[in-house]
């Protein structure tokens, strides 16, 4: 008796070699790469993501077209590859959908979604990020440390204007959760002679980085330790994923606790730190400086003060970007589908109960 197919749905643009990738994955598999118009439809005519909204071509088929031919195609989706943009109504749209891989690693804006809360299996691509967030961390704080913005304003203003710079060497940094990006960061700064505290929600009490089995880090800390950590760090990296008890985890009484010469650093998710409150400790001198990736609200309004705050550096949430992105993405799926295929348990599979 011939083995059943398991049709594999594309949703979001992926280079042919890619694609090729994932259906040379085996032979039982259908793969269906969705058109540009397929997507907008799929997406509910919603961006692909803040910024990119994958506009029409003069090529295109109609909305239309592509609305009738994308309804077979997700009835008969077993598994389904795509971004965060999720349509609400997919359970219903993809009756035969049994696993969703997401390109993500944070999963929190879907976590009320029907589909989280359905019987669908939904991964995420959690661990391709830790190469460029952790350079991206480093980055940050060697930037802080060296000047590079003071630099570039006097470059700007063609003023000659010596200073002082510091060293990370010795320093201490202070790292909020401690998985794939987390742990990366830890090893990173410890190659650079940094003192490394990590707080990682699972610890029960604070032991060494070795006891812990995490060598590279020198003191592994519980959550009730975050005062002790905020106090002790010269830089702050925020690398939780956001769940009930990470939202609004910094607020003003925990910045008031961070050194006057220190840095945070937000890579997690905006809503972890109370933005108000971090905007004034930036301009009364409670803390030094913040590099900030992520916002409460994306894009980050016109209006909002950090734009113009010279302790600040901004990017838009560009921190887990490169060029290798959907390659890594791509291989994760492709072992995910090989286990799917031998009724193995996935990589990355959503907790609801924890929210990741």
């Amino acid at each position: 008796m011939p083995e059943r197919t398991i049709n594999v749905t594309i949703a979001l643009p992926l280079a042919d070699d890619l694609q090729d990738t994932i259906r040379k994955t085996h032979p039982r598999l259908k793969v269906t790469a969705l058109t540009r118009a397929q997507r907008r439809v799929y997406r509910d005519g919603r961006p692909l993501w803040a910024g990119y909204p994958e506009p029409p071509r003069a090529e295109d088929e109609s909305e239309e077209e592509a609305r009738e031919r994308l309804q077979p195609i997700l009835r008969d989706t077993e598994v389904l590859l795509t971004n965060p943009i999720v349509p609400d109504n997919i359970v219903g749209r993809a009756p035969a959908l049994k696993w969703l891989q997401l390109t993500s690693a944070g999963v929190d804006r879907l976590l009320d979604a029907p589909v989280v809360q359905s019987q669908v299996t939904v991964t995420t691509a959690s661990g391709i990020h830790a190469v460029p967030i952790s350079e991206y961390v480093i980055g940050a704080m060697l930037a802080f440390a060296k000047g590079l913005p003071r630099a570039i304003r006097a470059q700007q203003e063609r003023v000659w204007r010596p200073y002082w710079p510091d060293e990370l060497e010795e320093k201490t940094v202070g790292v909020l959760g401690v998985g794939a990006i987390g742990a990366r960061v830890v090893e990173l700064a410890s190659a650079l002679g940094m003192r490394v505290l990590a707080l990682r929600r699972s610890a029960e009490r604070r032991i060494t980085g070795a006891a812990a089995g995490f060598p590279a880090a020198d003191e592994m800390l519980p959550p009730s330790d975050l005062t002790y950590l905020l106090h002790e760090s010269d830089y702050v990296v925020v690398a939780l994923p956001l769940t009930p008890e990470s939202r609004g985890l910094i607020g003003e009484a925990q910045l008031r606790a961070m050194k006057p010469s220190a840095v945070i650093v937000n890579i997690g998710r905006g809503a972890i730190i109370d933005e108000q409150a971090l905007v004034q400790a930036l301009k009364d001198g409670t803390i030094a400086g913040a590099a900030l990736d992520v916002f409460q609200q994306e894009p980050l309004s016109g209006e909002s003060e950090l734009w113009g705050m010279e302790n600040v550096i901004l990017t838009p949430h560009i921190s887990g970007g490169t060029p290798r992105y959907m390659q890594r993405a791509v291989g994760l799926f492709c072992d995910n589908l090989r286990r799917y295929l031998a009724g193995e348990p996935l990589r990355n599979v959503v907790d609801p109960a924890r929210g990741y």
